[in-house]
């Protein structure tokens, strides 16, 4: 049989004497290194360049090496004139006009006098329900109130303040310190999460909690 010719591939492998060996480049310096490895009787070889003149045969082969020809199976030359160039003042990309050019819009932060209209457009929900829940009604509330936030806004929190102007009758009439101990204590029970911002403080559900039925 005609001997491989170009870039080929060796490989022998024995699990019963843990030898794993294989070896990459021109044909002639791995058929070298299987000679010298003792290797010639033993693995198989391929080619590995499109251009190859080989045939199949049963040798050797190498270990890594610089490959005698470019091989002519790594496509078109790139064209460095096809790659848009783009250049403006550091700061001046404009996130926002971006995303709606791609067809999504930059969630926009519900007002309270939103969220109370749509708290108010619910059926009430059924109160909670574990050992855990200290005021059942206004738990369910302030799921529900959060679901809006989340599902209807795509905010992931509100501020105390908000939970308060679009939602204290239904959290018991709770605002001030009492609002934010109770949002504390939700927060102490991994029902709610607690995001630290600027001057104020956010709230907003564990998906967990959010996804879980009363």
């Amino acid at each position: 049989m005609q001997e491989l010719r170009g870039y080929i591939r060796y490989r022998f492998r024995s699990e019963d004497d843990d030898v794993d060996v294989l070896l990459e480049g021109d044909a002639d310096w791995v058929r070298g290194i299987v000679a010298e490895l003792g290797l010639r009787k033993v693995g198989w070889m391929m080619p590995l360049a499109v251009n190859s003149t080989n045939l199949s045969s049963s040798g050797l082969a190498s270990d890594s090496s610089e490959p005698s020809g470019k091989p002519k199976d790594m496509g078109p030359e790139p064209d460095p004139s096809r790659i848009p160039i783009i250049r403006r003042p550091i700061g001046q990309l404009d996130l926002a006009a971006k995303l709606v050019e791609v067809g999504l819009e930059q969630p926009q932060r519900p007002t309270s006098d939103e969220l109370r209209d749509q708290l108010g457009e619910l059926e009430a929900p059924h109160p909670a329900q574990g050992p855990m829940v200290k005021d059942p009604m206004a738990e369910s509330w302030l799921k529900e109130l959060l679901r809006i936030v989340v599902r209807n806004h795509g905010v992931t929190a509100i501020s105390t303040e908000t939970i308060a102007l679009a939602a204290s009758d239904y959290l018991g009439d709770r605002e001030g310190l009492e609002l934010e101990l109770f949002l504390e204590g939700m927060f102490r029970a991994g029902k709610i999460v607690k995001v630290h911002g600027g001057d104020a403080t956010g709230w907003g559900p564990s998906p967990a909690w959010l996804s879980s039925g009363l």
